[in-house]
């Protein structure tokens, strides 16, 4: 459950991030505050938020490649930065199963965007599994 929560948390915060111009650190700290994230869960979002701003450039070249008559600033906020997460959990992190971060993600869609973006999600991050991007990755997620 800590690296649900912990994923979520790092959604949240890479939301802020990207919308509103959020510090990271203060952003995940606000967080971990208000819903009580275990160190656990707060060490894997803050893995994860450090390693998506690191290699969002790689990440949204992928996005845009694969993202056909969608470019990434007309995506909903919320798709696009949890798609950035996923893509970098599926490129990065080879210590995660490739179905589980699609599977995480998809929830995560439903759960804070739509039905139809859900979709969108799986679609894009099958796109991405199926074109061999996945690599053995610089980091261990599990760490």
């Amino acid at each position: 459950m800590s690296r649900r929560q912990g994923r979520e948390a790092a959604l949240k915060t890479l939301f802020q991030v990207g919308l509103g111009g959020a510090q990271p650190d203060f952003a995940l700290e606000q967080l971990i505050l208000e819903d009580g994230l275990t160190e656990d869960a707060a060490r894997f979002a803050r893995r994860l938020i450090d390693g998506v701003l690191a290699e969002q450039p790689e990440v949204d070249r992928i996005l845009a490649q694969l993202s056909i008559d969608w470019s990434l600033k007309r995506m909903a906020n919320i798709d696009r930065t949890l798609l950035r997460l996923a893509v970098y959990e599926l490129l990065f992190c080879p210590d995660i199963p490739v179905s589980v971060a699609i599977n995480e993600a998809v929830e995560l869609a439903k759960l804070y965007s739509t039905q139809q973006s859900s979709r969108f999600v799986n679609g894009i991050l099958s796109s991405v599994a199926k074109r061999k991007f996945i690599r053995d990755g610089k980091n261990d997620c599990n760490k």
